[in-house]
């Protein structure tokens, strides 16, 4: 088992893709910390997960609540192992409504979560792992953060803009033993599209049919952890049209290999030479 002794952080674990990430991982003998809002949801997932596990509950978008979480996860988890060995951000919520009518609060609520809340952590949580020599970093987009999407303008944004974090952060720590996975799920059978945020900003509290028609969170959730385990940087869970356009918009390898080798010879000294 992959995972066996590893210590995993999963935000967002007190439903839906957090909830299966979370299972799958104690499966493969992870010890957990699962974080999201609501205490009594993740003490629930604790218990079916069975395995051993810190329950640190906070609201994302809480920065300094977020770093002081990052503080006592990892010194939790250096008790037991030496540190955290995998962090999977992936807390976040979606949006249901054209731009034309899009509330601007609308957008800074959905990139406050989606995008800020995740570098927020991974910010927090980056020295510690990079003294170490040794972590994953994954980062749960979407294919919306890979194709724009109607009706989803915040969104997209904020999980294209995930990726470009996470895709810029993998070349940085090139060399430092640290490893990052971009996760673009497709339509995964969760309560996203309830949740969504309309043009006000209320809760949309209806789902949509190609959700409820989409896969089992447990499903995509056993390929997502495969995938991490296996290397790949840039993890495409979908079926269907979804998974087409989401392997057109693939990065090339090469292409991510090419940038960290420039890296490696020296770029970020030269950028900070002027050169």
């Amino acid at each position: 088992m992959t995972f066996a002794g590893e210590i995993a952080w999963v935000t967002g674990a007190s439903s839906g893709l957090g909830v299966a990430m979370a299972k799958e991982l104690a499966k493969d003998g992870a010890r957990l910390v699962l974080s999201g809002r609501n205490r009594e949801a993740l003490d629930a997932v604790a218990k079916d997960c069975g395995a051993e596990a810190l329950v640190l509950p906070f609201e994302a978008t809480d920065y300094a609540a977020a770093e002081a979480a990052a503080a006592q996860a990892w010194d939790w988890a250096t008790a037991r192992s030496g540190g955290i060995d995998l962090l999977i951000n992936n807390a976040g919520i979606s949006q249901r409504s054209v731009a034309l009518e899009t509330a601007f609060p609308v957008y800074e609520r959905i990139i406050a979560v989606d995008l800020l809340a995740p570098i927020a952590l991974t910010q927090a949580m980056l020295p510690k792992m990079a003294a170490r020599g040794k972590g994953r970093l994954g980062f749960v987009s979407s294919i919306a953060g890979k194709v724009g999407s109607p009706m989803r303008t915040a969104y997209s944004a904020a999980k294209f803009g995930l990726i470009g974090y996470a895709d810029a952060l993998r070349v940085e720590v090139t060399g430092l033993g640290l490893s990052v996975h971009t996760i673009c799920p497709g339509s995964v059978r969760t309560n996203v599209s309830r949740n969504a945020l309309t043009a006000d900003g209320s809760a949309r509290g209806v789902s949509d049919r190609n959700i409820e028609n989409g896969l089992e969170p447990d499903a995509i959730a056993r390929e997502i952890i495969d995938a991490i385990a296996a290397g790949e940087r840039e993890i495409i869970a979908a079926i269907g049209f979804e998974k087409e356009i989401g392997e057109l918009r693939r990065t090339p390898e090469p292409l991510m290999d090419r940038m960290a080798q420039l890296f490696e010879a020296g770029y970020a000294a030269k950028m900070k030479e002027g050169a």
